[in-house]
């Protein structure tokens, strides 16, 4: 897993989401977790999507990255528990 920085996104996340940055350090983890890179939503195309499994939390996640401009891996921007629709790609590995 490469290096996420979550400076600027741990408050929001709490905040709006009630996720830890450790759940979401676990879902972005995950082995099995599903990336979409850069992410369908992103609007300044450096957004990544990651819907992995926090096993603290016993939940699927979406994860919201952004790919930093340095190369040293990404800035965490947001989490929260996965709808219904990004839990269904996690279970089918898309």
């Amino acid at each position: 897993m490469e290096a996420v920085d979550w400076q600027h996104g741990a408050q929001h996340m709490w905040e709006r989401h009630q996720v830890a940055v450790s759940e979401a350090n676990e879902a972005v983890a995950d082995i099995e977790a599903v990336w979409f890179d850069p992410d369908p939503h992103s609007r300044s195309g450096r957004g990544v999507r990651v819907i992995g499994y926090s096993f603290s939390r016993r939940a699927v996640l979406t994860v919201i990255l952004v790919r930093r401009e340095d190369g040293a891996g990404y800035w965490g921007a947001n989490g929260w528990e996965a709808n219904r629709s990004d839990r269904r790609r996690y279970e089918r590995g898309e």
